[in-house]
């Protein structure tokens, strides 16, 4: 056995609620790794209409890595929606024409870069990722949690905005485990090793050959 097709868009026979997201993303802006899922609880096409302000003319990407885990109602806030913060007024008067167009002259609207999360992480129900920020490998972002700044790895953050709530593991394990990089094995590997993987000691997985 070789798991799952990761080229399979409904992964679990008779159920089109969850979806391997590579299979399903449309938006050339928005790269998904192998074996990530989204479970929506209505239509799994709500997934891009859950990235926000995602316009072509921004250019920023929404990168999610391998072996992810999304929960229905995750909302990922794009570039697109920034509005000036610094200045008297954060009214965006350009978009309005009629003599205001001239408003944003010499002037941009802030771009916080690309909103990447990592590999193995685990997006609760109704999560919110804003703009530009970097969610690290084997993440967990718990219910309704709003993230306003980056997430080491292996960490688990709740609340609005989301604080962290504890490290998975001793720094030194995170450190084996990030090395290990065990989501870039061939299939085959894993498949061999999902005892280890589901288990309670990563040490015996960073132990592996």
């Amino acid at each position: 056995m070789k798991g799952p097709d990761k080229h399979s868009l409904y992964p679990l026979a008779h159920h089109d609620k969850l979806c391997f997201l590579k299979n399903m993303v449309t938006n050339p802006n928005i790269i998904v790794g192998d074996y990530t899922y989204y479970d929506d609880f209505e239509d799994i096409r709500n997934f891009e209409s859950n990235v926000k302000y995602h316009f072509d003319f921004v250019g920023d990407k929404l990168i999610i890595g391998k072996f992810c885990m999304i929960a229905s109602g995750a909302t990922f806030i794009m570039n697109g929606g920034n509005h000036l913060a610094d200045s008297v007024s954060a009214y965006p008067f350009a978009i309005f024409g009629n003599g205001w167009e001239d408003a944003m002259e010499g002037k941009e609207y802030p771009v916080k870069g690309n909103t990447i999360i990592g590999n193995d992480v685990w997006i609760g129900h109704n999560a919110t990722i804003m703009p530009g920020i970097t969610i690290g490998d084997g993440s967990i972002i718990a219910t309704n949690a709003t993230v306003t700044k980056d997430v080491d790895p292996y960490t688990i953050v709740g609340g609005n905005p989301a604080t962290v709530i504890r490290k998975r593991f001793s720094d030194e394990t995170i450190s084996q485990l990030l090395k290990l990089r065990w989501w870039d094995w061939p299939i085959e590997k894993i498949t061999d090793n999902v005892q280890t993987l589901t288990g309670s000691n990563p040490l015996l997985l960073t132990n592996e050959e």
